[in-house]
């Protein structure tokens, strides 16, 4: 049985995302690695999330509000971007998302996908240069705006791009809150852990247009007031991670409260409802 909490009515669903319910795949599609990380900033009304809204040409969930992040590439997984990763090291990344030494992707590739794919949707690099300092922004740093375009435009490794900037990639600053796999009805899926990271200092946000079409920083209370009063679609796992991330006083307690909290696979079914689609979750 649903949750009537879970219900989302159909007029607040992304098109086509309810239609998927009425012709299910004989075979269902194998989902593919993918990473997503809620990106934090403290503010005076408390830890505020970033969410990015899905251009309407997007091939999943168009217009939705979502957090960045996309699909584990290969080069995820090379040992130069590994190298350029401080703070976390594989058997750690393997223990905390349950995977086995050799697993294909292996952990590390999820946590590099993750600030990889937050840079290039937001400009926003998880990164510090030699002498510790935090990264400025795409949206604030030409060098930087650059060395973002570079990678949107395929013309460097990720590795030589933090190369090129002398910046070491802030493990230590990512913290694993969430994995959802998507229902078994969708064409599109995908096994998606989701990671958490605060953000320091000026958090200007400069979208990849071809992806993205608004950005804005809210708290999570904020966002699922506004998702209920039909101003800000989502979809089920932005808004159960949004709820896990309620009522905390800063991005700090936010971390601390996931560091060593188990994390379940959620793999969820869709329901058609009377007036919208459930979500039923064992």
């Amino acid at each position: 049985m649903a949750d009537p909490d879970s219900v989302i009515p159909f007029e607040r669903l992304p098109p086509g995302f309810a239609e998927t319910l009425d012709s299910p795949p004989d075979t269902p599609v194998v989902p593919r690695p993918a990473a997503t990380v809620v990106l934090l900033r403290d503010t005076a009304s408390g830890p505020e999330v970033l969410l990015l809204r899905r251009v309407r040409s997007s091939g999943f969930v168009p217009g939705a509000y979502v957090f960045p992040g996309g699909r584990v590439d290969a080069d995820d997984s090379s040992p130069e971007l590994e190298a350029r990763l401080t703070g976390l090291d594989a058997p750690t990344a393997a223990a905390r998302l349950g995977l086995v030494a050799d697993a294909v992707p292996p952990a590390l590739a999820y946590v590099l996908a993750s600030i990889r794919e937050a840079f290039e949707e937001t400009g926003l690099l998880l990164a510090r240069d030699d002498q510790g300092r935090p990264l400025p922004s795409a949206a604030t740093d030409t060098r930087v705006s650059e060395a973002r375009d570079r990678l949107l435009a395929d013309e460097g490794a990720f590795a030589a791009i933090l190369d090129d900037l002398g910046v070491q990639l802030d493990g230590e600053a990512v913290e694993y809150v969430a994995h959802w796999i998507t229902p078994v009805v969708e064409p599109r899926r995908y096994d998606t852990r989701f990671f958490a990271a605060a953000i320091e200092g000026p958090a200007e946000v400069s979208v990849n247009p071809a992806e993205m079409s608004d950005a804005v920083w809210l708290t999570p209370e904020a966002a699922l007031d506004r998702h209920r009063d039909g101003r800000l679609p989502m979809v089920f796992p932005t808004i159960h991670t949004l709820e896990s991330l309620a009522g905390y006083t800063s991005a700090t307690a936010i971390l601390e409260s996931f560091r060593r909290r188990p994390v379940p696979p959620i793999l969820p079914r869709l329901v058609r409802m009377q007036g919208g689609v459930g979500l039923e979750i064992d």
